[in-house]
């Protein structure tokens, strides 16, 4: 495959970085290097094939990693793939904490990478049971009802989103609780801002 041209609004977002640049660097170079078409989606650089989204460079505190949208289909031969939280479904995620890492692990990556453009190459779809997800709080119900706008926010939001909020309110036993998670919560979901972002 033939190295894809950088996108000027990357530059923009590399450049802007303190933690992670020199990773997130690294990380372009492989994906791009890929054939992958770069652009910035949710905030962050995101490689998509044939308008397919296949991975996205991510920046924690912790560590930076490659998120992978349809990473439960691939197969994980270097057992280096983890979900990015116990109720992920789908993603899967390669952890990174330094830059030599990444040079270490690039053959590999490459594979991976190659991997995932495969599984979009084929048309696969991850087929998921949408009544296996949480139930929505009867708090966040009522909140939807006296704030149609809260209600087409979260609507908007990405299936994993949504997941990952009704999860956090969710939690409390308290209904007290639970509502002052909600409404400490709204101005970001009106936003379409997801928990973790």
């Amino acid at each position: 495959m033939t190295t894809s041209k950088t996108n000027p609004e990357v530059d923009e977002f590399v450049k802007s970085l303190g933690q992670w640049q020199e990773e997130t660097k690294k990380l372009r170079k492989i994906l791009l290097g890929c054939g992958l078409t770069e652009e910035i989606k949710w905030g962050k650089p995101c490689y998509s094939f044939q308008g397919s989204n296949v991975v996205i460079i991510q920046g924690f505190k912790a560590y930076c990693a490659l998120l992978f949208f349809k990473g439960v289909l691939m197969k994980d031969p270097g057992g280096i793939l983890v979900k990015t939280g116990e109720n992920t479904r789908v993603g899967r995620q390669i952890r990174f904490t330094s830059a030599d890492e990444i040079d270490r692990l690039e053959p590999l990556l490459k594979k991976y990478v190659h991997a995932a453009i495969e599984v979009e190459k084929a048309g696969l779809k991850v087929e998921l049971d949408e009544n296996d997800g949480p139930e929505i709080p009867d708090e966040l119900q009522q909140k939807f009802k006296g704030s149609p706008a809260l209600k087409r926010a979260f609507e908007g939001l990405t299936p994993g989103r949504q997941r990952a909020y009704i999860y956090f309110f969710s939690a409390p036993k308290q209904s007290k609780t639970r509502e002052a998670r909600i409404d400490k919560c709204a101005p970001r979901i009106l936003e379409g801002i997801g928990l973790n972002d």
